[in-house]
């Protein structure tokens, strides 16, 4: 009761406002005719003073007088016909002036019932995203998203390239070889995902690819696959990405948005999800209130190295021991070639984060040392470089 209160009474004190304007633009407004008289009078005092001074003759004088008395009847007439317009006009005009303070308190009322929320109470910041979190809580399951989108069998798009669907189809029958394979999976669903099969991609991965199988909703089914995936490598992208959607469809857009910029700091520019988070991070940034460095939105001209198709094709039927052994040399490389050429800060990030997740903490700041010296004055660089230290559990 006490917002419309408080509403009502700011309608009515902006109508008091234009009606006092209204009204006031009348007052102190003289006719024409009284006008007039005054002229005409101050002409016949003219014409005495001119004679006195001997400026006209009596002839002359007398001519100017009969002219100006003659003018002066004509006006007094006028002004006795018109006399009772402006007593009129100022009672069309409150009638006028009752009529928008009507319509102004009215209009507000109606259009406030229309765009606003009649009888919602206060909603402090706390209350809001416990609300969300509610709701995120109470969603539908898997099977009633699935059977919502209709969703049918997928097949691979025409045009695809036909050694890379060869790739693909080698490394299906490897991981059907080894389905309890967590890595294999993941690299078969992030390739079924680069070729439109999400179906697939769910079939290969369901920890993290669940929620493509309900046209991008992320069930409660596929977070708990997602948390699964997270606690054994927290660096898993398309896992981050999906848990990325899932806070951004529960309305957590500040959760969202700290695992994307990580995730599009990190990828390489021909990962399938890079043109997906630099379409949505620009709107998450927004709705949670953060700074995203523009530098992140665009295209880099020289992608950050990572694992060829064949060398992920060739991981997936390594032990676990040599696929170890497999990563901490591309990692040993990377590191190699940015201290030998230097890099962009978008690779120094990159090692930074996978020393981290390897536990090799001296190396990591190491790394960050050198990349903060690379970059020295670059705010937007030295950002993503802080960024990537933050990830791998460095301090400062």
């Amino acid at each position: 009761m006490g917002f419309w209160l408080t509403a009502i009474g700011l309608a009515a004190l902006a109508a008091l406002a234009l009606v006092a304007a209204l009204l006031r633009g009348r007052e102190g407004v003289e006719p024409v005719a009284a006008f007039d008289l005054r002229v005409y009078r101050a002409q016949l005092s003219e014409v005495e003073r001119d004679l006195a001074r001997g400026v006209l003759s009596p002839e002359d004088a007398e001519r100017a007088r009969v002219e100006i008395s003659r003018r002066i009847l004509e006006a007094d007439r006028t002004l006795k016909a018109t006399g009772a317009a402006p007593a009129g006009a100022r009672r069309g005009d409150r009638l006028l002036g009752v009529a928008v303070a009507l319509a102004v308190v009215a209009g507000s009322v109606a259009l406030y019932g229309h765009l606003g929320a009649p009888g919602a109470a206060d909603l402090p910041l706390g209350e809001r995203l416990a609300a969300l979190d509610a709701q995120h809580a109470a969603r539908p399951g898997q099977a009633a998203a699935e059977a919502a989108t209709g969703a049918e069998a997928e097949e691979t798009p025409e045009g695809m390239d036909a050694e890379y669907r060869a790739l693909v189809e080698q490394l299906r029958t490897l991981v059907a070889q080894r389905p309890n394979d967590a890595e294999g999976n993941a690299i078969l669903a992030r390739h079924e995902a680069a070729m439109g099969r999400f179906r697939a991609a769910h079939a290969a991965q369901a920890r993290a690819i669940a929620a493509m199988a309900a046209g991008g909703y992320v069930s409660p089914e596929a977070e708990a696959a997602l948390s699964a995936a997270l606690a054994r490598n927290p660096r898993q992208p398309l896992a981050r990405y999906y848990a990325g959607l899932m806070f951004a469809q529960a309305g957590r857009h500040d959760r969202a948005f700290d695992l994307w910029r990580g995730l599009l700091a990190e990828s390489r520019e021909s990962a399938p999800w890079v043109p997906l988070l630099r379409e949505r991070l620009p709107v998450v940034a927004e709705l949670a209130g953060r700074w995203l460095d523009p530098a992140l939105l665009q295209t880099q001209a020289a992608a950050v190295p990572g694992p060829s198709a064949t060398e992920m094709e060739a991981a997936a039927g390594m032990s676990d021991e040599d696929r170890n052994a497999m990563i901490r040399g591309m990692v040993d490389g990377l590191e190699a070639r940015l201290v030998a050429e230097g890099g962009t800060a978008a690779e120094w990030a990159r090692l930074i984060r996978a020393l981290g997740v390897l536990g090799d903490a001296t190396r990591a700041e190491a790394a960050r040392a050198s990349a903060e010296a690379a970059h020295d004055g670059d705010a937007a660089a030295l950002a993503t470089i802080r960024a990537a230290a933050r990830d791998a559990g460095l301090g400062g």
